[in-house]
């Protein structure tokens, strides 16, 4: 399936561009915050607001990364068993496993509402300083989640994306 790696290398790249122009723009408002504060005593609400929602997406991102490229933490490594298929099936399980649920949860309520799921609740609430829908910023964890699906289907597929993981 070598759509599939093709796709997963494109979503990869996206994701890292994303997180480091997220990092940069957390770096920015912070600068501003800091500046304000110190040199004007008067720091806008809205750069620390901000900095955080930047701050989640870029580590949301960077984790999409991270997984791709194998580096995402571990609880047992056994040497021996590495790059066998039924371990890659077995990561692919637990993956699916953890997030799988919130994935759901993120698009559906209970009974299956889409009005109850997390990104309908998030799109009624504003943010307090930015007054910006909080959908906006909410959208990051769905979104991160189906990249690492397709990274893990990519992998398991026989592309190199995130099935195995480095030795070392």
């Amino acid at each position: 399936m070598d759509w599939l790696a093709r796709l997963s290398q494109r979503v990869d790249q996206a994701c890292r561009l994303g997180a480091a122009g997220f990092l940069a723009l957390m770096v920015a408002l912070i600068a501003i915050q800091v500046v304000a504060r110190y040199l004007f005593s008067e720091p806008p609400g809205w750069t620390e607001e901000g900095a955080r929602y930047a701050m989640v997406w870029s580590g949301l991102l960077g984790a999409t990364v991270a997984f791709k490229a194998g580096g995402d933490p571990v609880l047992l490594r056994l040497q021996a068993l590495e790059g066998r298929p039924v371990i890659a099936w077995l990561r692919a399980a637990a993956v699916l496993l953890f997030l799988g649920p919130i994935l759901y949860f993120c698009i559906f309520g209970p009974g299956m509402d889409l009005a109850r799921g997390f990104l309908a609740r998030s799109a009624s609430r504003n943010t307090e300083a930015m007054g910006l829908s909080m959908v906006w910023f909410s959208a990051a964890l769905p979104l991160s989640i189906m990249a690492i699906f397709v990274h893990l289907a990519a992998g398991l597929t026989g592309g190199s994306a995130g099935a195995a993981r480095p030795h070392g």
